[in-house]
């Protein structure tokens, strides 16, 4: 199976790199898009509603793109060679009843497009969307039965189990998306992961991430919690792997988290390569500052998102953040940020040398 999480993507993107060097913008790679905020479900580890985390301060769960301006977005990110976007939340992303034709849009105009879902809307119309127009697919998880996946959400047991017939019903459109899924550790469920890799596996999902839950912006109350049951964790993620074979793979990314609060750069370079565009029409750094008045790049709701992203205003907020200062937070980002700031201080003379 060929490898689809990589820190070194950002080496196929030589116009970034290049625009990076001389302080210049370019248009990103990637976008991801939150077109809604609202969510049916209640996830007790989300960023965006978890008292303890508070990423997005600023949300306001009744804000939603309108329809005019969404294909506005999407004609712009056509326009400037963007090459990929993203849906997700903020809110759950297939609840936004015109997503397909957003999709169908996009798709049209050499966009590849992806989503982050619970996975109970993908049916319909916009599993549809997705399985002729998606380049990937993944569902979070953070359970292994009914009962379990109502109390972790906070909603009416027997969405598990109708969760799992969409995602079989995904599997039998003839599809080459990719339909992966996030199995969230936590101290409750961890002791299921194994054999919810085995039923995922079954379904005919293509991998499962496996990732912890972020519970708390504090760093050793964070590594607190996990490392209660980190050794137990990777007795099942070795159980899990033996599952592995050309059609299915369980990609590793538990880890400590040290490393992603606490940074030693001035610059992130990586926000020349993905931005976010938020349901309430702000432009954002990353998807760990949404909704945050330090996050926010600034609103397209009175001009086109190119207008904004190829403004002197936008050029001197990207280049004006300092991770060491206004990033000691978890960061998804952290490393590929290590791997470009590695790459861009090369001597161009020695490079060669390789």
């Amino acid at each position: 199976m060929s490898q689809i999480y990589s820190n070194l993507k950002f080496l196929g993107f030589g116009d970034q790199l290049d625009a990076l060097r001389e302080r210049r913008v370019v248009a990103p790679v990637h976008i991801r898009i939150k077109p809604i905020n609202h969510c049916n479900h209640n996830c007790w580890y989300c960023a965006y509603r978890a008292d303890q985390l508070q990423l997005g301060e600023q949300m306001d769960l009744k804000d939603r793109i309108p329809e005019a301006k969404m294909m506005e977005i999407a004609d712009d990110v056509v326009a400037m060679g963007v090459k990929a976007v993203t849906f997700s939340g903020g809110g759950e992303p297939l609840l936004y009843k015109t997503l397909p034709e957003v999709v169908e849009r996009l798709a049209q105009g050499g966009v590849r497009v992806a989503t982050l879902t619970n996975g109970s809307n993908l049916q319909g119309r916009m599993a549809e969307a997705f399985a002729q127009h998606g380049t990937w697919i993944r569902v979070s998880l953070d359970s292994w039965d009914d009962d379990s996946y109502a109390k972790s959400r906070g909603i009416a047991s027997g969405a598990f189990t109708r969760l799992i017939e969409n995602m079989r019903a995904f599997t039998k459109l003839g599809s080459k998306c990719v339909l992966g899924t996030s199995f969230i550790v936590s101290q409750d469920n961890h002791s299921h992961l194994a054999e919810t890799c085995a039923l995922l596996k079954d379904v005919g999902v293509d991998h499962v991430k496996v990732a912890a839950a972020v519970v708390s912006n504090d760093v050793a109350e964070n590594n607190r919690y996990h490392r209660a049951i980190m050794a137990a964790v990777s007795d099942q993620i070795e159980r899990a792997s033996a599952l592995n074979d050309d059609g299915f793979q369980v990609v590793n990314h538990y880890h400590e988290t040290d490393e992603r609060f606490e940074k030693d750069y001035q610059t992130c370079p990586f926000l020349q390569f993905l931005t976010v565009i938020g349901a309430d029409q702000h432009v954002y750094t990353c998807q760990d500052k949404a909704y945050t008045e330090l996050g926010s790049l600034g609103s397209i709701k009175e001009r086109s998102f190119k207008e904004f992203w190829f403004s002197d205003e936008n050029r001197q907020r990207l280049y004006g953040v300092d991770p060491s200062q206004h990033c000691r937070h978890h960061c998804v980002a952290h490393r590929k940020n290590l791997a470009i700031n590695d790459y861009l201080r090369l001597d161009n003379d020695h490079r060669f040398f390789v």
